[in-house]
């Protein structure tokens, strides 16, 4: 048996039920968020690269930004030639406060479990329609990918995206699905149809592997994953996951040896989630 030295901790954010619209989203909020996130990320941004990125026409990216200098997110730079985003965006983050806390909790239990398994890890949480890494362990040797917290993953085709919505309520997993087939999220690969057949698999087996598919397009087939749900009853936090150099390690040590270490660190997060307040 592995064990680790079992703390007190805080437990980490939970989403929550997110409950779907009644109305249309309004077209220039999200067109106004789109800016801004291309301003952050460049920042300085031209509006010649908001409009590489976002394809909005020019007229309407002048009029975003115009508003958001207004509300006091963003500024003109001439020296820079380009827009800055100010101070008060980290008002947009004060929520994330509980992210940066489960993260420092997380990062020496993911160490112990790479330097058991010599194979890094990934502790990641619902983010709508997505899951977002809270904390890794992908930080040198040959698995790092420069995949850090906050990355967001595909909840359909990773292993962790497929533990968490095997195991999340039911109400939960057809709240991610309509975000899926509604919400403004490009890019978003159509869920199968036999998807709960699939999903059923997982919660029969107790845990999920990526898909070759995703495999293939993100590390040229190289890299294959295994992960299993973080929950405490009916109450999912998350999902953790061992990433594999495929042509390096046998499925049967996988189940063998991997996957029993993977739950005993799944069930130590989730006591220690249980029996401590944020």
């Amino acid at each position: 048996m592995f064990h680790y030295g079992a703390g007190r901790i805080p437990a980490p954010f939970s989403p929550g039920a997110r409950r779907m619209p009644s109305y249309k989203p309004v077209a220039a909020v999200l067109r106004g968020l789109e800016v801004l996130h291309v301003v952050n990320r460049a920042n300085p941004a031209t509006v010649k690269v908001i409009h590489a990125e976002t394809g909005f026409d020019k007229a309407t990216i002048v009029r975003m930004l115009e508003t958001l200098i207004h509300a006091g997110y963003v500024v003109h730079d001439p020296e820079a030639g380009g827009y800055r985003v100010t101070g008060r965006v980290m008002q947009l983050s004060a929520g994330f406060s509980r992210y940066d806390k489960t993260a420092e909790i997380c990062a020496p239990i993911l160490a112990r479990l790479r330097r058991a398994v010599g194979w890094p890890s990934d502790f990641a949480i619902r983010d709508a329609e997505a899951m977002i890494v809270v904390q890794t362990s992908r930080t040198d040797g040959p698995m790092f990918f420069n995949r850090r917290p906050g990355f967001r993953a595909p909840i359909l085709t990773t292993s962790i995206g497929k533990a968490y919505l095997a195991f999340c309520p039911e109400e939960e997993r057809s709240e991610v699905l309509d975000l899926l087939a509604t919400g403004p999220f490009g890019g978003q690969p159509p869920a199968p149809r036999n998807l709960e057949a699939r999903l059923a698999d997982i919660r029969a087996e107790g845990f999920a592997r990526m898909d070759d598919s995703y495999s293939h397009s993100q590390y040229n087939g190289a890299i294959t994953a295994v992960a299993v749900p973080v929950r405490s009853g009916a109450r999912v936090h998350g999902a953790l996951n061992i990433m594999l150099l495929r042509e390096a390690v046998d499925p049967a040590v996988v189940q063998e040896r991997y996957l029993p270490l993977l739950h005993e660190v799944a069930d130590e997060i989730a006591r220690a989630f249980r029996d401590a307040a944020m």
